[in-house]
């Protein structure tokens, strides 16, 4: 899914700034990366917060369109208010196509209430990370990756290595030889 953001560079800076600029619907934010200086943008309120419920935005190539001109970017963090339902700062990184990027992608459990484990063993399968790091250039940045457990049994431990990554994206953690666990299985043993 493709998305688009209207940004505007903002002068006033500071909390006072911040605040006002919150009250008129807008989000203070930054743009880094692709070798610029810092800038200081706001974008509109409803817009991203409606967005960030979605996962896919994530890890979305982003077109952010500042001055007249659009970038691609994606979104590195984000800070919401306290126990309002207010997005209160959020920064973009701009990004470059042929430069890969790290990130942290979504995990996904699929075929798991057709495994041996959870119909005949009375079992579940458990994520132990909800997400993984992975390396790849912008345009194959996958929405989320996805752990079969069409054939798991209770007591098994999924690792890393089980996940089926798509071409052209590598896992952080198996290039440098550490196959961490992800998932485990749990039910009655026969």
């Amino acid at each position: 899914m493709t998305y688009e953001i209207q940004a505007s560079v903002r002068e006033a800076q500071g909390t006072g700034a911040s605040r006002r600029l919150r009250r008129e619907g807008q989000i203070p934010g930054i743009l880094y990366g692709e070798g610029q200086e810092p800038v200081a943008i706001a974008v509109d309120h409803k817009t991203v917060f409606y967005a960030l419920e979605k996962e896919s935005f994530h890890t979305a190539l982003i077109k952010l369109s500042l001055n007249g001109e659009t970038k691609d970017v994606i979104v590195r963090d984000f800070q919401m208010h306290p126990f309002r339902r207010e997005v209160q700062h959020i920064d973009f990184q701009a990004v470059k196509a042929d430069q890969p990027v790290r990130i942290r992608v979504p995990l996904h459990i699929v075929n798991a209430e057709n495994s041996q484990a959870v119909k005949l063993q009375g079992g579940r399968v458990s994520l132990l990370n909800t997400s993984v790091e992975v390396v790849a250039l912008p345009a194959n940045i996958p929405a989320f990756l996805e752990l079969d457990c069409a054939s798991v049994v209770a007591g098994d431990i999924l690792h890393l290595s089980d996940i089926k990554l798509p071409e052209g994206v590598e896992s952080v953690s198996l290039k440098r030889n550490e196959n961490l666990a992800v998932a485990t299985v749990t039910g009655k043993k026969r």
